[in-house]
């Protein structure tokens, strides 16, 4: 009985032993999750006291705390390469080494119990000082780097604010309106006249008709404007153009659509197909009004009082304000008679006036045939009103003989339908449209077919 009872004596002191050493390695006690949750509160610190650095940081950040993971991820795998059941079967087989090593487990467990608490202590206090100084060290940078961020952002807003203020007159000025900085458009029922001196007994050099735009230079303290439009640059009075927002919203309203010829000679056809019979031929860079674009490609235009249709293929549209025209006065050559010259110069005054389809008068509106008659009335040439009709009378002239006053007629499927005005240089003067009223435009603008003279040489 004595020795049955000192066996399980000795077998308890083993047990007890065994279950200090256990306890003390972290099989049964919850020491690896503390050393985790420690690991975890560090990295967590870190991260906060770094929340404001850059993606860069962030980055390594998030391999730093990878890192930590593969460590205890190691601490925990070394802790489970001591399994209970294995120290527990060694126990059952060889008792009487377990008694041995009860005492010799008793001896040990005590000094590393001893340790471990030493060990368990110096952790404490070195995770309450890390602590302190990680939560001290980060309220410190997170308090420095707001207030310098603070700082920064401010001087960042007033530089930004400034910025604006003082960029906003230039983004005004250099705003462009239809090509035109300073946008000035025509406040007349017909023309405005363009004078080289600020003066209203300046020489007239160019006419701006009616809503068409120029670029205001300046306005001198009588209400003059020194400006620019087209191929004319002098001066009017400030009283019969929109300005600024007036001028814009002016603009807006009788702006059209311009189609500028692209290639060097363009077939204008009756229909908006290439099977459609063509009307006439348009030279290039000439400018053609656009009534609207087809959903096959073709521009429909006004070709004069008429609407025609050209590719699309071969133009340019965009959106323009008319232009002034210039008056300068002609260079003829030898042979040239005072009264062609007179009739061109009288002609060229009533460049702007509307036109009327069937009217006479030069100021309230004339078509085509119209303005000629009514030109020719004041020489003592009459004409009836037709153009065709017109096209019957007088001599014919080849186009190289062609002389300032004779008539320039264009037709449509071989008959006549358009008269202009030769005026020289390769210039006509004509009622065109209800669009631009009388203007001045290239003579070939269209292939002319005919020239006839009325006045003698």
């Amino acid at each position: 009985m004595n020795r049955r009872n000192r066996w399980k004596y000795t077998g308890a002191v083993a047990g007890a032993g065994l279950a200090v050493v256990l306890f003390s390695s972290g099989v049964y006690a919850n020491t690896s999750p503390k050393k985790e949750e420690e690991i975890r509160v560090i990295s967590f610190d870190d991260s906060e006291s770094n929340s404001e650095e850059t993606a860069e940081t962030e980055t390594l950040s998030t391999e730093e705390s990878s890192e930590s993971f593969s460590s205890e991820e190691f601490l925990t795998q070394g802790t489970e390469t001591v399994p209970e059941s294995s120290i527990e079967d060694s126990a059952q087989e060889n008792p009487g080494l377990s008694a041995g090593a009860g005492e010799v487990l008793d001896n040990t467990e005590e000094t590393e119990i001893e340790e471990t608490t030493i060990d368990l202590g110096l952790s404490a206090g070195a995770g309450e000082v890390l602590d302190n100084t990680e939560e001290t060290e980060a309220m410190t940078e997170d308090l420095g780097l707001s207030a310098g961020a603070g700082e920064v952002l401010d001087n960042v807003d007033e530089q930004a604010r400034s910025v604006e203020v003082s960029q906003e007159p230039q983004s005004q000025e250099s705003k462009d309106y239809w090509g035109y900085t300073n946008l000035g458009i025509a406040h007349v029922d017909n023309h405005l006249n363009i004078r080289q001196e600020p003066s209203e007994s300046g020489k007239l050099i160019g006419k701006l008709p009616k809503d068409a735009a120029c670029e205001i230079l300046d306005i001198d303290e009588n209400g003059w404007a020194h400006i620019k439009s087209g191929k004319v640059e002098g001066y009017c009075s400030t009283e019969f153009l929109y300005t600024g927002e007036q001028a814009i919203a002016r603009g807006s309203e009788v702006a059209s659509m311009i189609a500028v010829v692209n290639t060097q000679t363009l077939k204008v056809r009756e229909e908006p197909n290439t099977d459609s019979i063509v009307i006439t031929l348009i030279p290039q860079e000439e400018e053609l009004e656009v009534v609207e674009i087809m959903d096959n490609g073709w521009v429909k235009f006004l070709l004069d009082d008429e609407e025609a249709y050209v590719s699309g293929d071969y133009v340019d549209v965009e959106e323009r304000l008319e232009k002034a025209v210039t008056l300068t006065e002609l260079m003829y050559g030898q042979g040239v008679s005072n009264v062609r010259v007179d009739l061109v110069q009288y002609a060229k005054q009533f460049v702007g006036n509307p036109y009327v389809w069937g009217g006479t008068s030069l100021t309230k509106g004339a078509d085509c045939s119209g303005f000629t008659l009514s030109i020719y009335k004041k020489y003592g040439v009459s004409l009836p009103h037709h153009a065709a009709s017109q096209a019957q009378m007088g001599t014919k002239v080849d186009y190289s003989s062609a002389q300032p006053g004779d008539l320039v007629f264009y037709a449509k499927n071989g008959r006549i339908n358009h008269v202009a005005i030769y005026i020289g240089n390769g210039q006509v003067i004509h009622a065109s449209s209800p669009k631009t009223g009388i203007k001045i435009s290239s003579w070939n603008y269209r292939t002319p077919a005919g020239i006839r003279r009325y006045l003698p040489n």
